[in-house]
């Protein structure tokens, strides 16, 4: 492309910008970015998470038992031409080659996939029994200071029966 060419399109684009309303993200009109405690909260359920790992993983499987098959059948007739004094023996095997680093960057990004997913529903699981275990706990400190709980100068049922001791 010449750069005329490039300069008209990016001034042809400019005109269509300055022409008609946009969208801008993340601005109120006439105030700047929205407040934290408008943003809402983040909901990712358990299932939801089990779900892209399984895919994941199933991915992964498919192209460990599918498409590795054709690799060493391709590097073997690449090997083949080679020896018969084909040029196209060379291409072959650069193209078995590409194939090969290309299958194991896919491969290892569904494994990461997987593996992240897995890990992420563990430590929601366990964010979320913290969360609760924390709130729970000071209900239960708040219903003990709490004098609507039981009459003035009686014991705050919320503690329960006191524990006999055994005579010694």
């Amino acid at each position: 492309m010449a750069w005329n060419e490039w300069e008209q399109l990016k001034a042809e684009a400019l005109q269509r910008q300055q022409g008609s309303a946009h969208m801008q993200l993340n601005q109120l009109d006439g105030g700047g970015p929205p407040k934290p405690s408008e943003y809402g909260d983040l909901k990712v359920a358990n299932d939801a998470l089990t779900k892209i790992g399984s895919v994941a993983f199933e991915l992964y499987d498919q192209l460990w038992d599918k498409a590795r098959v054709s690799v060493p059948s391709s590097d073997s007739a690449a090997a083949d031409l080679s020896k018969q004094g084909f040029a196209l023996g060379a291409g072959l095997k650069h193209v078995s080659n590409r194939w090969e680093e290309q299958l194991k960057s896919l491969m290892d990004a569904c494994a990461h996939i997987s593996n992240h997913m897995r890990v992420t529903k563990k430590v929601h699981d366990g964010d979320e029994g913290y969360i609760q275990r924390q709130m729970s706990s000071i209900a239960l400190l708040d219903a003990g200071f709490d004098e609507r709980v039981g009459a003035p100068g009686e014991k705050n049922p919320i503690y329960g029966e006191p524990s006999k001791k055994k005579d010694e």
